[in-house]
């Protein structure tokens, strides 16, 4: 249950302006929180912070618990200590445009990492090394998996590069047995990998320790930060390689099933994401100790949890593994009211959002509704059909307990929606605002902002009225997403000054 009146923004760490081809934890991330308490919001709302693979999206980690060291702030690690300005190889000239350039990105910062990781074990203070060593061990549980597990990538991946490999997943590529844990072979990889494993540990200390001050930064100037729990986890990912039993793979450790949503307003033939599906039988047998973890360690990282996906904790859309796309699935059911329930036992109540998009049936509502969670709202979603009580995303049929928002990390920019709409879409919107939109991203933040929902969350892309070149993800698209950047003029206007207004007209304070 919301408690109380209050909206945000939505931007990802990865779209922060600055000087090294990627947004940043360091000093463009906390101007933004100083935007964000000049604009009087109250929440900033992130993608998933985990370590970006397939595509470079945030929605495929190679770990559900670790941070991505490609967000780690250079100028802390020089303030730090960590590096020296001199031993930084120059900034690529490409790095200063509007869109992140993974390829680039990793090639020129992942030498400097290394750089720092090496100097943090020569020149660290006792007492900060003393710091990092508490840190492994007390995450050692997820930490020791995920450092082996990329060590092993790394040498694997080398291994595909020069065969030509079309893949390098684990399950395909990795000899067979490490690729299925065994002791012998688990020994002889760590001794073989024991620099490289440091290397990683250090990367998650580094990633922890400027995540943690911005955090707190955030914290003491009245902004929670609300970041994603994505329901499934990517097949290349140090998660499903620890806990092969979790997921429902056959005896090679490959995928029997895989994850997906069926036909929908985003894709005529469904998702087929390619996930792997939960075995959800095994699961039950340890009393869901596997997401009791990672609810655990994502509330670490955020104040509130929004869970990507929810009607997957009542029933998941299961694609054989061997169809190409999301047509031929099913529905499977999932124990998500014993889920919760022991979730609750163990942790206690936790902030969750449902994200509660897509084919919603009474089922899901029933857990959502029973756990008090709220739901979330689409502005453009509203405008797709005509009127009536069952278009619960127009703001008149809301319920006080749900997020409204003008569109999400997976929607095109208000602006690029409303100029790809029909006459009779726009007819409809200006009947229902009463006039002729002629500022429409900021006359949807309007009608999400006065709307009765308790938390109204707005893209950073709307309130600076940009187009579909600055739309975060195509669903269903392999290529071009996640690399909008925001310009670092962003706020040479008066965005915070109007958007400070309606949190004072509408009672968001």
């Amino acid at each position: 249950m919301l408690p109380d009146r209050a909206s945000g923004i939505l931007l990802h760490p990865s779209s922060l302006p600055g000087p090294h081809g990627i947004g940043e934890l360091g000093p463009e991330a906390f101007a933004f929180v100083d935007y964000l308490v000049q604009a009087k919001q109250r929440r900033w709302q992130v993608l998933p912070l985990g370590p970006t693979g397939y595509a470079d999206s945030p929605y495929a980690s190679f770990s559900s618990f670790a941070g991505n060291p490609l967000l780690i702030s250079i100028e802390l690690l020089i303030t730090a200590g960590d590096l020296q300005e001199g031993s930084i190889d120059p900034v690529p000239t490409a790095f200063a445009g509007q869109r992140v350039d993974y390829g680039a990105v990793i090639a020129w910062k992942f030498p400097v990492l290394r750089l720092a990781a090496a100097r943090f074990q020569q020149h660290a203070s006792p007492e900060r090394i003393a710091r990092y060593r508490e840190f492994c061990e007390a995450q050692s549980e997820w930490l020791d998996d995920y450092a082996l597990f990329m060590a092993i990538k790394n040498a694997f991946d080398q291994r595909a590069k020069l065969e030509g490999a079309p893949s390098s997943v684990w399950s395909e590529y990795w000899d067979r047995d490490i690729a299925t844990r065994q002791p012998l072979a688990m020994e002889k990889w760590r001794e073989i990998c024991k620099h490289e494993i440091e290397l990683h540990k250090i990367w998650q200390f580094f990633f922890i320790e400027q995540w943690s001050h911005l955090k707190a930064y955030a914290n003491e100037r009245g902004i929670q930060i609300i970041g994603d729990l994505p329901i499934y986890v990517a097949m290349d990912s140090a998660d499903v390689w620890a806990s092969p039993k979790a997921f429902c793979l056959d005896e090679e450790g490959k995928p029997r099933l895989v994850a997906g949503v069926p036909p929908d307003y985003f894709s005529e033939t469904g998702q087929r994401w390619g996930n792997p599906v939960y075995n959800w039988d095994q699961m039950q047998q340890d009393d869901f100790r596997w997401w009791i973890r990672r609810f655990q360690g994502t509330r670490a990282l955020v104040d509130i949890i929004r869970v990507d996906h929810f009607r997957g904790f009542e029933a998941g859309w299961s694609i054989p593994a061997n169809e190409p796309t999301a047509i031929h699935g099913s529905w499977v059911k999932a124990p998500g009211v014993e889920l919760f329930r022991e979730v609750y036992s163990q942790l206690g109540v936790l902030p969750i959002l449902a994200e509660d998009l897509g084919l919603i049936t009474p089922e899901v509502e029933h857990l959502r509704d029973a756990n008090q969670f709220p739901g979330m709202r689409v502005l453009q979603f509203a405008f797709e059909s005509g009127p009536g009580p069952n278009n619960h995303f127009l703001p008149h049929n809301y319920v006080p307990n749900c997020v409204a928002y003008t569109g999400t990390h997976d929607n095109d920019t208000t602006l690029g929606w409303y100029a790809s709409r029909s006459k009779k879409q726009h007819d409809f919107l200006r009947e229902y605002l009463g006039f002729e939109p002629q500022d429409v991203a900021w006359d949807m933040i309007r009608l999400a902002m006065a709307s009765v929902a308790r938390l109204a969350i707005v893209p950073m892309q709307d309130v600076l009225r940009l187009g579909t070149e600055a739309r975060m993800n195509l669903p269903a698209s392999q290529r071009g997403n996640w690399a909008w950047r925001m310009s670092a003029d962003y706020a040479h206007n008066d965005s915070a000054h109007h958007l400070a207004k309606m949190v004072q007209l509408y009672d968001r304070q």
